[in-house]
């Protein structure tokens, strides 16, 4: 007697980490955009909290090479954002988008693990919009693994 095969379980939950991550992405350019509005304007009314902004964002940490951190923060939410973008149009992007996600935000949470580190540690002093990046690119690389994770292996189709 011949088995009968099981229908596979489809997985729908794609759509909600697409969308999870690019609602994070856009929250993260909001975010970088805020804190680098602050380092160029230096309005101290923007600080909000317990004013660890100002120390953050004017120590000798908050660039590199001449260029705003939250710049890098800036870039890395858009590419995130515009690869999720890019998906449904382009085969390069739909295969490798979800790796293209995780690298990045693997990168982002490595990056802000080392700015945290030096929040408390060197400049002793927390930024509350700084903390809400790393939330963010935390969340995303969570998804992002979840999401490559789930994704279907392209080549064997």
């Amino acid at each position: 007697m011949a088995h009968r095969i099981k229908p596979t379980k489809i997985d729908k939950s794609g759509p909600t980490f697409y969308w999870a991550i690019f609602t994070l992405a856009c929250l993260g350019v909001l975010d970088a955009t805020y804190l680098l509005i602050y380092k160029l304007t230096s309005n101290n009314a923007m600080c909000l909290g317990n004013g660890g902004c100002h120390n953050v964002n004017f120590s000798s940490y908050s660039e590199i090479g001449g260029i705003p951190v939250s710049v890098f923060g800036i870039l890395a939410f858009l590419v995130i954002a515009g690869i999720l973008l890019l998906e449904p149009r382009f085969k390069i992007a739909k295969d490798n988008g979800s790796l293209a996600i995780f690298g990045i935000s693997l990168t982002g949470v490595a990056f802000m693990a080392y700015l945290t580190w030096l929040e408390i540690n060197i400049i002793h002093s927390i930024c509350p919009f700084c903390v809400a990046s790393a939330v963010i690119i935390t969340l995303i690389f969570i998804l992002g693994l979840i999401r490559l994770i789930k994704q279907p292996d392209s080549r064997r189709n």
